[in-house]
């Protein structure tokens, strides 16, 4: 089963059967980035649902970490699921910690890649500068290990919100929010089993955050690649696919 689905205020894509993944993109982060999983775990007994985070369309006082965890709660009810597995990619990391702290009842397993939550230069201070194509692909190419994955599409994406002006105030607000939601006293009182795979050249969340997340999360897996930066997921999809799909293994997971 493969599908994209608009229903009412929800967009998102759905592949496979089995126990479900829901998920999370990040910031400046589109559902493609997670094409490898997408194809990879419908294949294993999951299925892999992602939704469109409402990141510009709720009000300005639901444009934050915690309303966002709300809205992924919603979401996961309205499918109809019981307990789920989150998979979260930088700000998408943060919505799944601030959800398993919310809501860990619900939660299977979590599992983050390049998380923020504990350390925050993601935005940068003079990011993004309106109208400055050139600076933008610099930036979107630093995210990255390998610049020539930031494609002319992705910086055309990055460039768009850059020129929006609601869309530039929404950012800086998640900006700040994921600043004033910082989970490092959450996290030891977190229990829920935790996989964290991270690019040992993450220039956005440096590997030394990975090392706190896994010091301060009671229930933490970490797992390390090499030559990659902050989406490790797009650069490096076949060995994320193994080193979550092992760790979901040794989680007894799916269920």
């Amino acid at each position: 089963m493969q599908s994209n689905n608009n229903e009412g205020k929800y967009h998102y894509f759905e592949k496979g059967e089995g126990t479900p993944i829901i998920v999370l993109h990040g910031l400046m982060g589109a559902l493609s980035n997670f094409d490898g999983v997408a194809n990879y775990f419908p294949q294993h007994g999951f299925k892999v649902v992602i939704p469109e985070l409402p990141l510009y369309t709720q009000s300005i006082l639901k444009t934050n970490v915690k309303a966002f965890a709300k809205w992924v709660k919603d979401f996961i009810e309205y499918k109809g699921f019981d307990r789920v597995i989150l998979l979260g990619n930088s700000l998408g990391g943060h919505i799944a910690l601030y959800f398993s702290k919310m809501y860990p009842e619900k939660m299977l397993g979590l599992i983050i890649t390049g998380s923020s939550g504990l350390y925050e230069s993601a935005m940068g201070d003079s990011y993004p500068r309106r109208g400055d194509r050139e600076y933008i692909k610099r930036k979107a190419g630093e995210v990255f290990y390998d610049p020539a994955i930031a494609t002319e599409e992705l910086v055309d994406d990055v460039y768009a919100v850059a020129n929006d002006r609601i869309k530039l105030i929404k950012t800086l607000t998640i900006a700040k929010s994921a600043i004033r939601h910082n989970m490092a006293k959450d996290l030891p009182k977190m229990h829920v089993p935790t996989g964290i795979i991270w690019g040992k050249q993450d220039g956005v969340t440096p590997p030394d955050v990975a090392e706190e997340f896994h010091k301060l999360l009671p229930n933490s897996t970490l797992y390390w690649i090499d030559k990659c930066g902050h989406a490790a997921m797009m650069e490096h999809p076949d060995e994320f696919n193994r080193l979550m799909h092992e760790w979901l293994t040794k989680q007894g997971l799916p269920q």
